[in-house]
C-alpha cells in the first residue's frame, strides 16, 4: 500500500519536533515536507540536534505546500496563525490536523472573547471537528479539519467525562486544579519560564479567565446531561513536561470508589490510551507516551468525587493525540506508531 504523504507545518517548536519524532518511524506515512518560515534552508537537525543522522531534511517555507500533492498536513503553529493557513488551503484535497486553538471552540465570537484575537475564517468552525478521539472518534474519521485539543482540556475532559455523562456529579461547582511543565508555554523564552524563575518554584496563573476554561466546559456540556460551571486554575511546575490534573465536584448521590472505578472502566473499555489506575498517578507514569492515566475516588465526609489524571502535555496533550487523530482519519489502527512505553525515571 502506498504510504500517505504528510506535511508538518511549523516544525521548529516543541510540538513540531515531537510530531517528527513520532512520525519518523510510523509505518504508513512519509514525511514529505517540514516547514519553518524563520529557519528555511537549514536542516531540521540543525534546529533540533538530537535528530542528527536521523532527520536531516531541509526546512522549507510553507509556500511549497501550494504545489505539492499531500494527504494530510499538521499545523504546529501559534494561535492566530493557523487560521490563515486553513483559509489559504480550504480548497485543497489534503486533510488538516490543527494543533492551535483556532478552531477548538464553537464560534468565532467565542474565540475572540477568550483568545482576545480577531478570527478571520469563520467558515472553518462549520467544517471542523474537535479532535478528542475518546469522545468524537466517529466524527474524526470523516473530518477534513480536526482541531486538536489543548493539553489542559485533554486531561480535564477525559478525567471528568464519565461522571458527567452518567449524571453523577453536580455540574454547578466543579473545581479543576491543573499543573503543567514549562514546555506547555512553547519554545520561545519568556520571563515566566526563564530558568531562574521556573526552577525550584511553583505558581498559579491565568486565574478566572484562562482560555482553556471554555474549551473544557463546552465539551463536558456536550458529553453529558448537565451544563457544567467550571472553575479552572492552571499552575506552573518546575519540570519540563507533563500535566497532573485534580478535579473535585459534589456527587449527586452517595457513591463509592468501587462504583466509580467500574463507571470509568466501562466508559473507556475500548479506548487504548486511557488507563484507569488503582492509586494516584504521577506525571512520570506517562512521560513521553500517549497514555492518560486516571484515578477516581469518593470522599464520604465531603460527598466529593475526586479525579486525578496525568498526561504528557507534548504527546497525549499535543503531537501524540494529533497522530492518533490522523490514524483514525486514514482508518489505520488507532495505536499505530504510538506504542511508546512511558519513560521512567
Amino acid at each position: 500500500m502506498t504510504k500517505k504523504k504528510i506535511g508538518v507545518i511549523g516544525a521548529t517548536g516543541y510540538t513540531g519536533s515531537e510530531l517528527v519524532r513520532i512520525l519518523k518511524y510510523h509505518p504508513e506515512i512519509d514525511i514529505s515536507i517540514i516547514t519553518s518560515e524563520s529557519r528555511a534552508g537549514e536542516k531540521f537537525s540543525d534546529v533540533h540536534p538530537f535528530f542528527q543522522g536521523i532527520v536531516d531534511d531541509e526546512l522549507h517555507t510553507a509556500d511549497m505546500v501550494d504545489d505539492m500533492e499531500l494527504d494530510l498536513v499538521f499545523l504546529a503553529l501559534p494561535h492566530g496563525v493557523s487560521m490563515d493557513y486553513v483559509k489559504r488551503w480550504k480548497d485543497k484535497k489534503f486533510r488538516v490536523v490543527d494543533l492551535s486553538g483556532d478552531f477548538r471552540l464553537d464560534s468565532p465570537e467565542i474565540y475572540e472573547e477568550w483568545y482576545k484575537k480577531d478570527h478571520t475564517f469563520a467558515e472553518g468552525f462549520r467544517n471542523s471537528t474537535y479532535g478528542l478521539p475518546e469522545l468524537y472518534k466517529s466524527k474524526i474519521k470523516t473530518a477534513h479539519l480536526v482541531a486538536n485539543p489543548g493539553c489542559f482540556p485533554t486531561g480535564s475532559i477525559l478525567g471528568l467525562a464519565p461522571v458527567v455523562a452518567k449524571g453523577m456529579i453536580n455540574g454547578q461547582n466543579i473545581i479543576i486544579d491543573a499543573k503543567t511543565g514549562v514546555t506547555g508555554a512553547g519554545i520561545k523564552a519568556n520571563v515566566v519560564t526563564h530558568y531562574s524563575n521556573a526552577s525550584d518554584n511553583f505558581k498559579a496563573y491565568g486565574l478566572k479567565f484562562h482560555r482553556h476554561s471554555i474549551e473544557i466546559q463546552s465539551n463536558l456540556e456536550k458529553s453529558g446531561r448537565i451544563a457544567p460551571n467550571i472553575q479552572f486554575t492552571p499552575h506552573l511546575l518546575p519540570v519540563d513536561r507533563g500535566i497532573l490534573t485534580t478535579a473535585y465536584g459534589q456527587a449527586n448521590n452517595p457513591t463509592s470508589q468501587q462504583e466509580l472505578q467500574k463507571v470509568y472502566q466501562d466508559f473507556y473499555q475500548n479506548m487504548p490510551f486511557v488507563r484507569i489506575v488503582s492509586k494516584p498517578p504521577s506525571i512520570k507514569d506517562v512521560r513521553a507516551s500517549n497514555y492518560c492515566n486516571i484515578y477516581v475516588d469518593y470522599d464520604e465526609r465531603t460527598n466529593n468525587i475526586i479525579m486525578i489524571s496525568v498526561i504528557d502535555n507534548l504527546v497525549k496533550g499535543a503531537a501524540g493525540q494529533a497522530v492518533q487523530n490522523m490514524n483514525i482519519m486514514f482508518d489505520f489502527e488507532e495505536t499505530l506508531g504510538l506504542n511508546h512505553i512511558p519513560i521512567n525515571p
